[in-house]
């Protein structure tokens, strides 16, 4: 397996240099430069095996040669024991009648989909920095849920920093406590006076200054990191399996905010899963839905929400098949991502529409639309839903294309997490986990800093161990 970058600048690498480095040095997303299909032989053979089995075999071809089998399923067994379900991540049966279901993402360390994949990356970094005697800095940036699952799974580890950027005031109390309870000498959260897209650029702008990436030896931790992809593509397939793959479909609706989730149904479809409908579910930050509709990308103010996660307006992994879309033509992305973040908006090429209606459906819920999901799925089912899971329930429902194809709504966080929202929807807050119980009456510990490059930039260089 081979890498090369949205941008056109860099083709051949391996798995483990695209692994360390995260972003590409021209400012593009590795890729592959090919996807593997797995053929319906392989899928009859992974029907009623464990999550371990099913995780390895689907993502080898991605770290071939890199990794062997047995190094990688080792690494896969290591990576999930600490998850509270025997599946890792459980279909749970919504509306038995109508077909629907829930996939649960989040029994994880820090109750989140993104425990899926950085648990599994935390084990990846450690391998292959012990192999090369060699350290990173990792910088990431959170709206939510990214920055506790990263922390939980890079704290103390040898030979990684980790500098963590979450958007003061824009993420729920429990989701900031997660990150800065933690007192590792190895983790730090920075509070950005700004939004997610600002924390967002401000890591991006570190890994375009060379001489500043080259000090830091800077890797990166969130979705723009190709191994995270590599890891959600997993949980599609496994949900497929039990629904009767390779011989049945099953659609899939997404809450969408960076891309990133849902892009990795879309690769795991073009690697053979029979994914007959991928739902994009946008909150009020409805930038991809509207480009959906319109097929102009317009950036517009991020607007808070029930749903913090999803406040995005810049979602980096739309590149990612922005790239497919243009025929792999990395110059020609190149220019139109450059005239997008130059103007705030850009349209979208005929056949780049007309492809992205064919692969996709979207559509938006507000917050109080999402408050009624929350509502109706409990008065129904008994079932608590965060905000973010309600707004993939609320859009799947309405653009389910076939009703006798088994709809999974994917479940990205528990509830707990977000105490107000379920509150103000259900009249009282779900029961915390002993996990966030305990958080309230830790000290926590952060800096807060302008939405400034070179004011983080001097941070890094004032606190990293290696400056």
């Amino acid at each position: 397996m081979r890498y090369e970058s949205t941008r056109g600048g860099v083709r051949g690498r391996g798995f483990s240099d695209v692994l360390l480095e995260g972003l590409a040095p021209d400012g593009g997303l590795y890729v592959p430069e090919s996807v593997p299909h797995l053929e319906p032989a392989t899928w009859h053979a992974l029907a009623g095996r464990s999550w371990s089995e099913i995780a390895t075999e689907v993502m080898l071809p991605f770290v071939e040669p890199d990794y062997e089998r047995d190094e990688l399923a080792a690494l896969v067994e290591r990576s999930y024991t600490r998850f509270t379900h025997p599946e890792v991540a459980p279909l749970r049966v919504l509306d038995s009648a109508a077909g629907e279901w829930l996939l649960e993402l989040f029994w994880g360390p820090t109750l989140a989909f993104k425990d899926v994949a950085l648990q599994l990356l935390g084990n990846l970094f450690e391998r292959e920095l012990a192999r090369r005697s060699n350290a990173v800095t990792v910088i990431g940036a959170t709206s939510g849920d990214t920055g506790s699952a990263a922390i939980e799974a890079l704290r103390s580890r040898e030979g990684i920093e980790l500098f963590m950027l979450h958007p003061r005031g824009r993420v729920s109390e429990v989701q900031r406590r997660q990150m800065t309870t933690v007192d590792d000498a190895n983790i730090h959260n920075l509070a950005i006076e700004g939004t997610f897209d600002d924390c967002q650029d401000l890591v991006k702008a570190m890994f375009a200054d060379e001489a500043f990436r080259s000090r830091h030896a800077l890797s990166a931790v969130n979705s723009i990191n190709w191994a995270r992809v590599m890891a959600q593509t997993v949980y599609y397939a496994s949900a497929a399996l039990h629904l009767g793959a390779p011989a049945s479909p099953v659609a899939f609706s997404v809450p969408t905010g960076n891309f990133g989730n849902i892009y990795a149904g879309h690769v795991a479809r073009q690697m053979g899963v029979p994914i007959s409908q991928l739902i994009l579910a946008t909150n009020v930050n409805d930038i991809l839905s509207r480009a959906f509709d319109s097929g102009s990308l317009l950036i517009q103010d991020v607007a808070p929400s029930t749903s913090p996660a999803m406040d995005i307006q810049i979602s980096s992994n739309f590149e990612r098949l922005l790239f497919e879309l243009y025929g792999r033509d990395g110059p020609r992305l190149a220019a139109v991502m450059e005239r997008f973040r130059l103007l705030g908006h850009v349209e979208l090429a005929e056949d780049v529409l007309e492809a992205y209606r064919e692969l996709f459906d979207a559509d938006r819920l507000d917050d109080d639309g999402t408050r009624r999901v929350i509502a109706d799925v409990y008065q129904d089912t008994g079932i608590v839903v965060d905000p973010h899971t309600a707004v993939g329930v609320g859009v799947g429902r309405s653009l389910r294309a076939d009703g006798d194809v088994p709809l999974v709504m994917l479940a990205c966080a528990h509830p707990a997490k977000f105490p107000e929202t379920v509150a103000a929807a259900l009249g009282e807050a779900p029961i915390p986990p002993d996990r966030i119980q305990g958080l309230a009456g830790l000290p926590e510990h952060f800096d807060v800093l302008p939405n400034d490059l070179n004011a983080v930039m001097a941070y890094i260089e004032e606190h990293s161990v290696r400056s």
